[in-house]
């Protein structure tokens, strides 16, 4: 707490001289000189530090609800959607998450990756089924396989967050059903409405849910995945788009009504999901918000008309039974989340990884979930601020900027890395997890200079992948990430992300096209092979063998600013060095997207974050029947091997195991071999943490991660004092300043009175 002076005095009794003074308006200087200084002194004096970004909504007291346990975060853009039918981002991710509550969830702590039950009360077993519907054992072949059936048993006693789509009136009606636009004249937010009320989570709401995804006007972006696998989904979709034809964009379509085979209700608390052929994969699908409950009452309430004008939807106001729901949407500002009153039944795990236990993370094992009852996330664009906040210990975690890395990090002689003391002697630590993401530089399977060839040149089609070995070994990726990234990522070896099955570390995982194994290290292989391949592909020093024309490569991008500009700069210097001369097209996001549905790139640059932790979300970026020309799928290099689709399909329908693992490092091989991607890396986060911050691990699959959080409110509050207290010498040294040309003046303006009084 910064030092408060003694109370000021109220000043002593006017009389004699002084009072006639005062009483003509004259020797008002310095006494209210010394008011304003006082006040001045003053204002630092209470519970808060002078700086305090949210004084304005908290007391400072640990013990004040509003402020005991708070977590603070922050974000850089405004989500655009917060319906788990369309939310697919990080910036939607990090609200949906905690809102949202789908049948299963990833254990907190266990590594690898397990799922656990969230909202269901076990994990469901598929069962199998022929064509003709007749049960199959469950070590069928795939082949036999014509549909899996999943039952989802849900817990009793789950409820919404409250809501007023759910308030009911004393005859049990809804309230908010029937509104019209004088009743919406004074609602601006939610909170503009007198009632909410809750009603309990049944299956019928999880069916809803799934029947959301084929809604037309959603557009949810896991429409063209799921429809290839739930039964009767992509029909459902067509069938909405008919009746939507012609209707006003408003037009509540009731989904209720509608009837969907892979999707039923058998009782209050169990529904079920049939899904064609086998598809293990499916298990981790229940792990997202897609399959979180909805009740029907939340679309009846949003499509009424006047909402859409008012920006009220389930984009902007969701309703889950989540551990916690939005209480303020300010996007452009702030966006608050508070505890469920209604959530109950989940406690913290009382097991985890080998190393929790010492790490302290089994601290608050079996403590009732959310540990933290309030998230304030506050608006960033700009880095300094926010990382001058995160010092100031305004924020409890921060990523690190490549422009702050050095003041954070340091690394020991050993190359171990940690902290700098600055950042330790504030009880600050790092905490470092390699992504399930990973970035490279693709090449247009149908362009015909880099692409796959003419299917009937052999010679053409070898040449061809030759060029994408000779471009990809060029590009020094070791490099990359010592200049844009400060170490903090690792080349990728081939597609799959660590921490995902079937991933292979150490030399078993070595690309031997473009890296050696050294002294028990991969070493990259040198420019001189990068010549020569170019030059066996027809282009030698870069220039063609026959023609002499140079190599000229497109490369298309959404790079903007002065750091993507030298990172595209540097793409250009790595391929001059083999006489590749490229030329960069940068275009926004759309444009972009555009290009590639329509096939008109040649080299660009993409990045895919796993939705499951399994290695069909990698593979499947380049199976043939995903390609983004003529189909829109995730193939954006529209890559096509026949041997490796037939073993993609394979490997998909497969229990993880010796033989599933065997296809996997064929289908990687080929792959390797091909080289419709240059492999670029694997992202390595660090995120720092403040002391008062308990339960914090690195999971890169769970989206649900800050209800295990514990803030020390009592020490946060005593460091924020400590660390901002207000430096008052120059205030003091400004006032005697002040006093010091004033009391001259004053001096000169008192003669001068004196001497008219004199002189009248």
């Amino acid at each position: 707490m910064p030092d408060c002076p003694p109370p000021v005095d109220a000043g002593p009794l006017v009389g004699g001289r002084d009072r006639a003074r005062v009483a003509r308006g004259r020797g008002r200087s310095p006494g209210w000189l010394a008011v304003l200084c006082a006040v001045a002194l003053l204002a630092g004096c209470g519970p808060l530090p002078w700086n305090h970004p949210y004084r304005a909504d908290h007391r400072g007291d640990a013990n004040s609800p509003d402020n005991a346990g708070t977590l603070y975060a922050s974000f850089r853009e405004r989500p655009r959607h917060l319906d788990p039918a369309r939310a697919y981002s990080s910036d939607a991710y990090q609200f949906v998450g905690q809102i949202y509550q789908p049948p299963l969830q990833y254990h907190y702590l266990k590594r690898p990756f397990e799922l656990v039950p969230y909202a269901a009360a076990e994990l469901p077993r598929p069962r199998y089924a022929d064509a003709a519907g007749r049960a199959l054992p469950a070590d069928a072949p795939a082949e036999r396989v014509a549909y899996s059936i999943y039952d989802v048993r849900i817990r009793e006693g789950l409820y919404y967050q409250p809501h007023p789509a759910l308030a009911r009136d004393a005859a049990g009606e809804l309230r908010y059903l029937r509104l019209d636009e004088g009743a919406l004249a004074r609602i601006a937010t939610l909170a503009d409405f007198e009632h909410a009320g809750t009603r309990e989570v049944v299956a019928a709401d999880f069916v809803h849910q799934i029947k959301r995804l084929a809604h037309p006007r959603l557009q949810s972006p896991i429409l063209g995945k799921m429809g290839g696998y739930i039964v009767g989904l992509s029909d459902l979709a067509g069938r909405l788009r008919e009746q939507s034809k012609g209707l006003p964009r408003e037009a509540f379509l009731d989904l209720e009504q509608q009837r969907l085979e892979g999707a039923q209700v058998i009782d209050r608390y169990t529904f079920r999901v049939i899904v064609k052929g086998k598809y293990p994969q499916f298990a981790w699908w229940l792990a997202m918000p897609f399959f979180s409950p909805v009740p029907p009452e939340a679309d009846r309430f949003y499509s009424q008309p006047g909402m859409a004008r008012r920006n009220l939807s389930l984009d902007t106001f969701p309703l889950g039974s989540g551990p916690y729901h939005l209480a303020e949407n300010d996007p452009n500002r702030r966006m608050v989340l508070l505890r469920n009153p209604h959530y109950r039944g989940e406690v913290y795990p009382a097991e985890g990884a080998p190393g929790d236990r010492e790490a302290g993370l089994l601290v608050d094992a079996g403590r009732v979930l959310p540990l933290t009852p309030r998230i304030v996330f506050s608006l960033e664009r700009e880095q300094i601020p926010y990382w001058n906040k995160f010092l100031q210990g305004y924020y409890d975690t921060s990523g690190i900027a490549a422009d702050t890395f050095d003041q954070a990090v340091q690394m020991s002689g050993s190359g171990e890395i940690g902290v700098s003391d600055a950042m330790a002697g504030r009880g600050i630590r790092l905490e470092t997890s390699v992504a399930t993401s990973t970035f490279y530089l693709g090449f247009n399977w149908l362009d015909p200079l880099v692409g796959g060839g003419p299917p009937g040149d052999a010679a053409a089609r070898e040449r061809a992948r030759l060029l994408r070995h000779a471009i990809s070994l060029a590009i020094d990726q070791e490099e990359f990430i010592s200049i844009f990234r400060n170490g903090r990522a690792i080349p990728a070896q081939g597609p799959i992300a660590p921490g995902i099955i079937g991933y292979r570390e150490g030399e078993a995982g070595l690309n031997r096209y473009q890296y050696e194994w050294v002294d028990g290290a991969p070493r990259r292989r040198p420019l001189a092979e990068a010549r020569r391949l170019l030059a066996e592909a027809g282009w030698p020093e870069g220039r063609h063998a026959k023609t002499g024309q140079p190599l000229v490569l497109h490369l298309d991008t959404t790079g903007a600013g002065a750091g993507a500009r030298s990172r595209i700069e540097w793409y250009v210097q790595q391929l001059a060095r083999i006489g590749v001369q490229l030329v960069p097209r940068v275009t926004d996001w759309n444009r972009f997207q555009e290009k590639l549905r329509q096939g008109n790139v040649q080299l660009f640059f993409l990045g895919w974050n796993a939705d499951y932790p399994d290695p069909e979300n990698f593979l499947f970026l380049l199976h043939g029947d995903e390609a983004k020309v003529g189909r829109d799928g995730n193939n954006a290099a529209n890559y096509r091997n026949p041997e490796y689709d037939r073993l993609f399909m394979q490997m998909r329908a497969m229990e993880n195991g010796p033989a599933r693992q065997a296809l996997i490092d064929r289908m990687v091989e080929i792959l390797r071999h091909d080289a419709p991607w240059a492999w670029g890396f694997h992202p390595v986060d660090f995120t720092l943490r403040h002391g008062w911050l308990h339960n914090s691990k690195p999971n890169t699959m769970a989206q649900n991660e800050l209800k295990y959080h514990r803030v020390d409110a009592d020490q946060r509050l005593r460091l924020q004092a400590q660390w901002n207290r207000p430096v008052l010498w120059p205030l003091a040294l400004g006032g005697a300043l002040l006093l010091a040309l004033a009391v001259p003046a004053w001096t000169g303006w008192r003669r001068r009175e004196q001497a008219r009084g004199r002189a009248s």
